[in-house]
């Protein structure tokens, strides 16, 4: 894909899961959410999205935790990594004190990496979990 400039843009749940379904390479849409972010570029497309919800790990999901279940693409660059920024400061804002996600084995996780400044690695659990202080 080429390169462009991408901003934030509201996303209603039944547009995420449309987008999962076009674009993600092995999952279906989530079955609930919380909230969902879109990244587009200047012309408005809609060129990735992620969708966070709650933690689909009972244990997890103590009442101030979130998780991204679900980011999708078009393979624009640098997609992923603004949506997961965006996805932590809108739980933070909203008052959560965790944001959780996973990535498969064969997956790097740069994406995560570049997304935040602050975070704790604990492959156990999750590939990345970001706490507030």
């Amino acid at each position: 894909m080429s390169e462009c400039r991408l901003h934030l843009v509201p996303v209603r749940s039944r547009e995420a899961k449309d987008f999962v379904r076009t674009w993600h390479r092995h999952h279906a849409p989530p079955p609930g959410q919380i909230f969902a972010v879109g990244a587009a570029d200047e012309e408005g497309t809609l060129r990735a999205v992620a969708i966070v919800g709650r933690p689909v790990a009972r244990h997890l999901d103590d009442g101030t935790t979130l998780e991204v279940t679900r980011t999708a693409s078009d393979g624009a660059r640098n997609a992923n990594s603004l949506l997961y920024g965006a996805s932590w400061r809108a739980a933070k804002a909203l008052g959560y004190r965790r944001l959780i996600t996973y990535t498969q084995d064969g997956e790097s996780g740069a994406s995560l990496r570049s997304s935040f400044t602050q975070g704790s690695h604990d492959s156990r659990i999750a590939r990345l979990l970001w706490e507030a202080p």
